[in-house]
């Protein structure tokens, strides 16, 4: 991987573009060093190549067929934490900002009844879950405050999520319905079968980002 340019972390799982994403764009932020953010959008690129489908959601693998909440989260996140910073002469912004927007018009589509979206995002019936609903909800609160999403659109949906998530919050600042630590498989079992946590920061942590970008100007 190194020989191409890419992280020795490159697994082409979906998680991975938060993690190499945020850690390249906050080295960028501090040295304003160029070759770091030059050299996290070259990467997500390859990761849209590789698992984002044509409805714009990620597998979670290349050999893992599903589109899981949080995993599809980490991308929602890392695309949107990149463009944040991604300056605008970047010759992969465009690439990204487009396959961001897919991902946003598919997501407004799924987002269920209930506010939120599914454990799998593509099946509302599926339970809900409340960590990748809360990374979706910082990509369109982000997405309108910066300008990449319409207002008019994007921001009910949004608010709508923003204050279901807020109802399941306890009186000890716990979340719930946040799905456990999950490995791959090629099972869709797998996936709809994973425990519930309570207190876990895969879910507090989205929460914070979403207020943190509500306090944007």
């Amino acid at each position: 991987m190194l020989d191409k340019g890419l992280s020795w972390q490159t697994r082409y799982w979906i998680d991975d573009m938060f993690m190499i994403s945020a850690i390249q764009s906050q080295a960028y932020g501090v040295t304003k060093d160029c070759k770091y953010i030059d050299r996290a959008a070259a990467e997500m690129v390859v990761y849209l190549d590789k698992i984002q489908r044509p409805n714009g959601l990620f597998y979670h693998a290349e050999d893992t067929p599903f589109f899981w909440g949080r995993g599809n989260g980490w991308m929602a996140a890392g695309m949107t934490e990149l463009l944040g910073l991604l300056p605008e002469d970047n010759p992969n912004r465009t690439r990204i900002l487009k396959s961001y927007r897919k991902m946003m018009e598919t997501l407004r589509k799924y987002q269920k009844e209930d506010g939120l979206w599914g454990q799998l995002v593509d099946d509302k019936t599926s339970w809900t879950e409340t960590s990748g609903s809360a990374m979706f909800t910082y990509a369109m609160i982000k997405g309108v405050k910066q300008g990449w999403l319409d207002e008019a659109v994007y921001a009910p949906v949004a608010r709508k999520a923003w204050i279901v998530l807020v109802g399941h919050i306890d009186e000890n600042g716990d979340i719930a319905g946040v799905c456990e630590g999950t490995n791959k498989a090629n099972d869709r079992q797998f996936y709809l079968n994973r425990r519930t946590l309570l207190d876990n920061m895969h879910g507090q942590a989205p929460v914070l980002w979403c207020v943190n970008a509500f306090l944007e100007k």
